[in-house]
C-alpha cells in the first residue's frame, strides 16, 4: 500500500478551448465542435468537444481527416486571449485556496492542499468545492482527481470526463493501478507502449514482473522510473511558479514547399520569432533546434547546441539555416517548418556585443500535454 502525508489534486479543464467557444455562441451548444486551423490551410485540431469526440475527433489530428471522420464538424478558430482571459480566472482561484499550485498548460494544474486557506483535513471536500467556484465564475466544468501524489492524481482526473472527481485514497491504490494499461504510466507514448505490449506488457502493473535488465533493453533510462509508477510511488513534489525550458513554433504549409530559397525564408522567419520571444523574456538559448516534416509525413529534427546561450535574431536565425543544410528539404516537398529554443539560461549579465548570455550562469528548471 502507498502511504502519503500529501493530499495532491490535478484539476484539468474540460475539452477547454472547445467548451469556451460554446459557452460564449448558444448556436454551438450539444454540437460536435473544432477548434483549430481550417482543413483547407491544413489546419490541425487545437480541441474537440465531447460530441466531435464520439466521431473520434481528437487533438492534434488534422482538420481534414477530423471533417471525414465527422462532416458535420462546426470549425472554430481560434482566439488564445480569450482562452488566457478564463484561464487565468481560473488559476486565481487555484491560488487562492493553495500556496502550492503548479501548472502543466493553460488548463490544467496541481495543487497541494495539504495546507490550505480554508483548513480543510482533507482534499476530497477542497476539490469539490473548487469545481464548484470554476463552474460559478466561468460557466465551464473541470474535472479534478485527488491522491497522495501527482501520478495518481493526474490519471484521476481524466477517469470520469467531463465534470468529473476521482479519489484514490491510500487503501484503494492498489486496486486503481491494477485496472489501468501500460500507457497510462507517466512518460510512456504511443511508441513506447506498442514496444512494451509487444513483449507481453500490456497493463501498468506487469512492468513489476519485468526482469530489470530486460527493462532497460525497452525503455532505458526509464526503467526504475516505471518501475516505480507501476507500484504508484511517487515522490515529486508540486512546484509553484514552473518555468518554462523551451519555446518555439512551426507553420503547415497549404501546398508543399519544393524551393529551397522559399523554405530557408520561412526557417528565417520563424527562427527570429523565437529570438523575439526570448528578448521580450530576457532569456539566452543554448540550443537551437528545427523540425521538419516532408509531405509523407515523414518527421525530422535537427538540434545545434552551444557553450554561450544567445538571443541574437542573426545568431538563431544562422543557427537554424545551418541545420537545414542537413536535411533533404528542397529535395523532397516540405509540409511543415518549425524552430524551438531550448535549454534556457537567465538573463543576469548580458554582454555588449550581440546579446549574449554569460555561460556560466545556471538552466533554468525544467516544466514538463486531451482535456
Amino acid at each position: 500500500m502507498v502511504s502519503s502525508l500529501r493530499r495532491i489534486i490535478h484539476i484539468d479543464m474540460d475539452a477547454f478551448y472547445a467548451s469556451v467557444e460554446q459557452r460564449d455562441n448558444p448556436a454551438l451548444q450539444g454540437q460536435p465542435v473544432a477548434v483549430g486551423g481550417q482543413p483547407e490551410s491544413r489546419g490541425v485540431v487545437a480541441a474537440a468537444s465531447y460530441e466531435a469526440r464520439a466521431f473520434g475527433v481528437r487533438s492534434a489530428m488534422s482538420m481534414a481527416k477530423a471533417l471525414r471522420l465527422c462532416p458535420a464538424l462546426i470549425v472554430v478558430s481560434p482566439n488564445f486571449k480569450k482562452y488566457r482571459t478564463v484561464s487565468d480566472k481560473v488559476f486565481s482561484l487555484f491560488r487562492a485556496v493553495a500556496p502550492l499550485v503548479e501548472p502543466l498548460s493553460i488548463d490544467e494544474a496541481y495543487l497541494d492542499v495539504t495546507e490550505n486557506a480554508w483548513g480543510e483535513r482533507y482534499a476530497t471536500p477542497v476539490a469539490k468545492r473548487l469545481k464548484q467556484q470554476i463552474h460559478e465564475e466561468t460557466n465551464l466544468t473541470a474535472s479534478a482527481g485527488v491522491a497522495g501524489n501527482k501520478f495518481l492524481a493526474k490519471i484521476a482526473s481524466a477517469w470520469r470526463k467531463p465534470d468529473g472527481l476521482t479519489v484514490v485514497p491510500d487503501e484503494r491504490v492498489e486496486r486503481f493501478l491494477q485496472g489501468l494499461p501500460v500507457n497510462a504510466l507517466w512518460g510512456v507514448g504511443p511508441v513506447t507502449a506498442r514496444k512494451l505490449r509487444a513483449h507481453g506488457i500490456m497493463k501498468l502493473t506487469d512492468v513489476r514482473k519485468v526482469d530489470e535488465s530486460e527493462l532497460k533493453k525497452l525503455v532505458g533510462s526509464q526503467a526504475n522510473w516505471l518501475r516505480q509508477l507501476s507500484f504508484g510511488k511517487d515522490d515529486r513534489p508540486v512546484i509553484p511558479n514552473r518555468t518554462v525550458k523551451s519555446s518555439g513554433s512551426e507553420h503547415t504549409f497549404s501546398e508543399d514547399l519544393l524551393d529551397v530559397e522559399r523554405i530557408r525564408t520561412e526557417i528565417d522567419r520563424i527562427a527570429r520569432r523565437a529570438a523575439g520571444w526570448l528578448k521580450r523574456r530576457t532569456l539566452g538559448a543554448r540550443t537551437v533546434t528545427i523540425k521538419i516534416r516532408y509531405s509523407d509525413f515523414t518527421t525530422v529534427t535537427r538540434s545545434n547546441t552551444q557553450t554561450q546561450a544567445d538571443r541574437n535574431p542573426e545568431s538563431i536565425s544562422a543557427r537554424a539555416l545551418s541545420l537545414l543544410e542537413r536535411t533533404e528539404a528542397g529535395s523532397r516537398p516540405v509540409r511543415l517548418l518549425g524552430v524551438s529554443v531550448h535549454n534556457l539560461i537567465s538573463d543576469i549579465d548580458i554582454t555588449k556585443s550581440g546579446d549574449r548570455c554569460n555561460p556560466l550562469l545556471w538552466d533554468l528548471p525544467m516544466a514538463p500535454r486531451e482535456s
